[in-house]
């Protein structure tokens, strides 16, 4: 009685695998080893159904002996070639996500390019545009403040001058952010030394950057991402370190770019901010940013030791 549960167990469970094995075929592709695993396995449930006929009728198998021992060894035949020929379904698994890690890159990629194109064209409308209109109203209020005629009229015209002065400076200077003309026009190097010069003459903290670029050029999309990256890690510092201090170094070698970036501030924890990317939208940008790149970004800090940020992208 045990012996005949166990095999009704048997088959119920070859039966399910069967049939899962069935229903995965369209999903390999029809790919030949799962075909062959497959039918071995309908093979093992045939073999549990006639060994079960006995219990329940006056089948004998002895008198299909052949019939069974070239089941067997079709069954053996198709599992040995299965085994075999199932690392083609895995290398076409590593295949697909192999493509699909690509196409994500390539979205990621094009978003970047899609948002610098706007950031370039609103740059543009608003220094070709806006820019002239200002300098001509200032040229305007220069000649009024020339004309007027007591002291009181004359000092508000100054007043307003320099609030139109400030106004051509925030306008240039959101202009520049928006799409940074020097790393248009001279390079990735010249362009961070520009920006970290700015952030050091506020003495809110202090940079060091060190570089072995000069006046190397390298592809726009490239340049820019890492731009971005390196004004997103130091606006991070700034926002939520409390930092003093914070070293940057920017190499290129062996066809590969290189950027180190560590500061002196309160830390965090990293485990959190992979575990929820919300809390740290600015790394979770840095890390689409060098991911749309085919880069790795390495990321360490604790809690009163500061962050180090380690970054390779291949050239």
């Amino acid at each position: 009685m045990v012996l005949k549960v166990l095999l009704v167990i048997t088959i119920v469970l070859q039966c399910f695998a069967a049939v899962v094995a069935l229903r995965l075929t369209k999903v390999t592709k029809y790919n030949m080893a799962w075909i062959l695993l497959t039918l071995a396995l309908l093979l093992l449930v045939i073999r549990r159904l006639a060994e079960f006929l006995p219990y329940i009728s006056d089948f004998k198998p002895q008198d299909f002996r052949l019939f069974f021992v070239w089941m067997g060894v079709f069954t053996s035949l198709f599992l040995a070639t299965g085994v075999f020929l199932i690392q083609k379904v895995f290398t076409y698994i590593r295949k697909v996500e192999a493509e699909t890690r690509d196409a994500e890159k390539r979205f990621l990629n094009a978003i970047i390019q899609a948002e610098e194109r706007e950031r370039r064209n609103l740059a543009k409308e608003l220094h070709d545009g806006l820019g002239p209109l200002l300098s001509t109203v200032k040229i305007s209020l220069s000649s009024l403040n020339q004309q007027a005629r007591n002291p009181e009229e004359q000092e508000n015209m100054q007043n307003t001058e320099m609030l139109l002065d400030e106004a051509i400076r925030s306008l240039r200077e959101i202009s520049n952010n928006l799409s940074p003309h020097v790393l248009i026009d001279f390079g990735l190097a010249r362009a961070l030394k520009g920006f970290i010069n700015k952030i050091n003459t506020t003495r809110t903290i202090r940079i060091s950057f060190t570089t072995n670029i000069l006046d190397e050029r390298f592809d726009p999309n490239t340049e820019v991402v890492i731009y971005r990256v390196v004004c997103e890690l130091i606006n991070n510092t700034i926002k939520h370190a409390n930092a003093s201090r914070a070293d940057i170094d920017l190499q290129h070698r062996n066809r590969e770019m290189m950027i180190s970036y560590t500061d002196n501030g309160s830390g965090f924890d990293v485990a959190r901010i992979k575990e929820d990317p919300g809390h740290g939208m600015g790394f979770s940008n840095v890390f689409s940013r060098i991911n749309s790149l085919q880069g790795k970004v390495d990321l360490s800090s604790e809690q009163g030791h500061g962050t180090h940020v380690q970054i390779r992208i291949p050239i």
